[in-house]
């Protein structure tokens, strides 16, 4: 057996996964606000209370809104900043008394649909969350890139490429720099735009369901925000050339994405000579609990209890 955890800032969740595959039990907890302590306890009752429904033990992973620093073993990047400067691995490994395995919850989501999700098969897989933020996560021949300092796939702090006059310096990012990509691409900055323009506020999946309807500003800054997208996507094609490029997040919803992304990127791109493939993810919200199970392969007695 299998079990992920999702660690978000509002809920926990807790996902058992079958040899095939299937997810066989699914639960949540709140997110504890009080202290990092209460985090951990709420993860042992967790994985405790599945395994004693199910009558099995299992390999643990989690995915984390951070990840583990190489450097420190502590926490780093996370939007809960709770978890910042602990040692949130190995306080669950003693917790639970087996070794457990953490990653970025973008790495989750990238790992999920390469496993057996929209990219299973495919050899490089570049995941992007999009939604409040703008994330990604790298993972080929089945294993996530995690890099030197930990930071694999975070595209969404790289500059927005090719910038315009109008486009400098740009908006500041939570991260403190002007101009990122997340500054630009994600659902906020989409909606953004649209009020600064018209002093409505829309919805991101709202302002695209106007632009589809022919709503002429809607259109306008609907037709800008995927330009802007098409010119991050170009940078990825670029570099890891990718088999497969899977969507996730509240964005990945708007269908438009998928027709119209694919020739914009191709268009930026240096001579990929045809579209990179575009798809929205199969498993949904589940992906990150999902991936998180699959940080550990089947049969890998290392994650089992002592």
């Amino acid at each position: 057996m299998r079990f992920g955890i999702d660690l978000g800032g509002t809920k926990i969740e807790v996902a058992a996964l079958a040899p095939s595959g299937e997810i066989v039990l699914r639960e949540r907890t709140p997110t504890p606000r009080e202290d990092y302590g209460a985090v951990v306890v709420a993860i042992r009752d967790l994985i405790a209370g599945a395994e004693s429904k199910l009558g099995a033990q299992g390999t643990v992973g989690v995915a984390i809104p951070g990840t583990i620093s190489p450097k420190t073993g502590l926490v780093k990047n996370a939007n809960s900043t709770k978890l910042i400067g602990h040692p949130l691995d190995k306080d669950l490994s003693a917790a639970l008394g087996r070794p457990v395995r953490l990653a970025n919850d973008a790495n989750c989501f990238a790992l999920s649909e390469a496993s057996d999700g929209a990219a299973a098969g495919k050899s490089v897989v570049f995941g992007i969350i999009a939604g409040t933020g703008v994330g990604g996560g790298v993972v080929v021949d089945g294993k996530i890139i995690t890099g030197a300092h930990a930071i694999g796939g975070e595209w969404g702090h790289n500059p927005l490429p090719g910038a315009r006059a109008e486009e400098i310096p740009g908006p500041q990012c939570y991260c403190g720099s002007h101009g990122c990509i997340e500054a630009w691409c994600s659902g906020p900055a989409l909606e953004r735009e649209f009020a600064d323009a018209t002093g409505h506020n829309l919805s991101a999946r709202e302002i695209a369901a106007e632009s589809e309807a022919g709503g002429t500003v809607a259109r306008q800054i609907f037709d800008v925000w995927l330009d802007r997208f098409a010119r991050s996507i170009a940078t990825l094609v670029n570099i890891l050339d990718p088999d497969a490029i899977v969507m996730g997040g509240g964005l990945s919803n708007i269908e438009a994405i998928y027709r119209e992304l694919p020739a914009r990127v191709e268009h930026y791109a240096f001579t990929p000579e045809g579209e990179p493939l575009i798809v929205q993810n199969r498993h949904g919200d589940s992906s990150g609990v999902r991936g998180a199970a699959w940080l550990w392969r089947e049969g890998d007695p290392k994650g089992l209890p002592k």
